[in-house]
């Protein structure tokens, strides 16, 4: 065991020497309180230590000890429903222990080691099994079974396996190893967050995640598995967006990183998701949720490992068959610790005082995503979706993160500060965002809602390019000035965007959107500009077209209930049909 003293102390950055026997990425114990930090740069003996907690009160000479492992999060029953902090320390078992302020060098285990969990072993004695093999499960919560695998690189014989009531580290079982050595069998496991955890095999995403936020399912999908960035200035609802995905995306967990981010808008989270019924599950939210909360009030150094912390646990629950969705909100700050160290270790900046590496750094965590065959003799399937926000300053995403992060990901949702102030939500720009799933999803599109989808989407979007060409005639010539034939796409173009688009997520009816219920609504839209193009071209006027009672009906029809919906349609093209022959 490596022992050094401190030289020198840099904020989080504390530089040891005497520390030889050390490896990079080791925890390390710092000072009389026992800080927690690990080691991200070596020179000869001296180690450089980013410290994941208050380095206040050391000093020259105070003691550092490695422990000679890497950063390891415990993966097991009781993960879910659980909040911690970026090193997977739990919060709540933190404030009782501490009161309401981490105390310095406090350390309590991720898992409770008292609680006991019902196992049933499913693999049976002399069974040769290897890793990711399921030997038994445990349900953890009403929605959840938890798999109890077999660790990658272990493979073996079962020498005995018992059902009963266990804490997660007590032995179930034994497995006798290729070599003659037994191995013991527990509920937990650890993972250095740092390494990927292993697959069979990674498969091209063709499934969409559905999210029922309408623009999102219908004209910028994500394929489950895929990655997704949401960019967007200050106050146009990128976090509003994220807890709309974490909510309603038709995925079976979902682990939600709050990286840096402002404490109210975790405090949001953990308010309103054990009230919200998953549409589902019929359950509480937080039944299927894992939340990672390292605010911005905390250690900075913190959020650079809470990522691969969120994302360790995401892929732990996709190799047991799940679909799994990370949300990490925000990357900007988690670049911003990256940074902060990279300035410390007097590292060459890169553009805007960013590392050189911030891109590959990016590139490590949304790598990590994918629909891929697990580990194990079932074949069973597993998917882990990234998606992160980005907090450009300004709004100005030709900055160094949402450009690196732009290189990675393969759907861009960007937030437009101008229509989070005409209130218009979600904020998602349809000129600027794109999906490079689109084509890779059309057919489950057309197998499992309506061979036409796609023709529909690519419609919608060309009725808002036309929009937005004419809108830059009617600022010089006036409206007047158009076509009636132009002022009815016109006219199409708004009843999508405030009839469609626009979605409100604080209300039950509109909040989320099933696709049949998108289609018939688009399809109904359509309808209506269909019809009015042949009263134009039977001489109607597009004035009193475009004042008619059933236009504000239309408006309204996305807050019909979904059970209702087709009837409450199919009625409102017989008002149309009738209002516009009265014409």
């Amino acid at each position: 065991m490596a022992e050094g003293k401190i030289i020198k102390i840099s904020g989080p950055l504390v530089i040891a020497e005497g520390m030889r026997e050390a490896n990079m990425f080791d925890v390390v114990r710092v000072g009389r309180d026992r800080l927690i930090g690990e080691i991200i740069e070596m020179h000869g003996d001296r180690a450089s230590i980013q410290v994941y907690e208050e380095t206040a009160g050391l000093g020259r000479g105070d003691e550092v000890i490695s422990t000679n492992s890497p950063l390891c999060v415990e993966l097991g029953p009781g993960l879910i429903k659980n909040i911690y902090d970026g090193i997977q320390r739990p919060l709540e078992k933190m404030r009782q222990a501490a009161g309401d302020n981490i105390s310095k060098g406090i350390d309590i285990p991720a898992l409770d080691h008292e609680k006991k969990w019902e196992f049933v072993a499913t693999a049976k004695v002399g069974d040769k099994v290897s890793e990711g093999d399921v030997l038994g499960y445990v349900d953890e919560t009403d929605v959840i079974r938890h798999k109890i695998m077999v660790p990658p690189g272990i493979s073996g014989k079962v020498d005995y396996l018992l059902s009963g009531k266990y804490n997660v580290t007590e032995k179930v079982g034994e497995l006798k190893l290729d070599g003659g050595k037994k191995y013991p069998l527990a509920l937990a496991q650890q993972w250095p967050v740092r390494k990927a955890r292993p697959y069979a095999e990674k498969l091209p995403p063709k499934v969409p995640m559905i999210t029922g936020q309408r623009i999102i399912d219908t004209l910028f999908p994500i394929a489950i598995g895929g990655t997704a960035c949401v960019p967007g200035p200050f106050g146009s609802g990128k976090t509003v967006v994220q807890h709309q995905l974490a909510k309603w995306s038709n995925v079976d967990l979902v682990v939600y990183i709050g990286c840096g981010e402002r404490g109210n808008e975790m405090t949001d989270v953990l308010r309103e998701f054990p009230e919200i019924i998953d549409p589902r599950t019929g359950k509480s939210l937080m039944e299927r949720t894992v939340l990672i909360a390292n605010t911005s009030d905390m250690p900075v150094a913190a959020r650079e490992a809470s990522i691969y912390t969120g994302i360790t646990i995401a892929e732990y629950f996709r190799d047991m068959g799940l679909s799994v969705a990370v949300i990490a909100d925000s990357t900007s700050r988690w670049a911003e610790a990256l940074r902060e160290m990279s300035g410390r270790l007097e590292e060459m900046p890169g553009d805007e005082g960013y590392p050189a590496y911030l891109t590959s750094r990016l590139a490590q965590f949304y790598e990590r995503a994918g629909d891929v065959t697990c580990l194990g003799s079932d074949g069973r399937r597993g998917s882990l979706t990234a998606i992160g926000a980005v907090s450009p300053p300004g709004g100005d995403i030709s900055e160094p993160v949402s450009q690196a992060t732009l290189r990675i990901v393969k759907v861009f949702w960007g937030l437009d500060a101008s229509l989070a102030y005409k209130r218009h939500f979600p904020a998602i720009n349809w000129l600027t965002s794109y999906s490079l799933y689109k084509d890779r999803l059309e057919g489950w599109y057309s197998e499992n809602i309506d061979g036409s989808w796609s023709t529909v989407s690519n419609e919608i979007a060309k009725i808002l390019q036309n929009e937005a060409e004419l809108e830059e005639i009617v600022k010089l010539v006036g409206v007047d000035a158009l076509s009636p034939s132009d002022r009815l796409i016109l006219e199409a173009a708004r009843s999508i965007r405030e009839d469609f688009l626009q979605q409100n997520a604080f209300t039950s009816e509109d909040s989320y959107t099933s696709l049949g219920k998108q289609y018939a609504l688009v399809k109904l839209i359509f309808y209506f500009r269909d019809r009015a193009a042949e009263a134009l071209d039977r001489g109607a006027d597009i004035e009193k077209i475009s004042d008619l009672p059933v236009r504000e009906k239309i408006g309204r029809a996305k807050e019909v209930d979904e059970n209702e919906y087709a009837n409450k349609y199919a009625a409102l093209r017989g008002e149309i049909d009738r209002e516009l022959a009265s014409i």
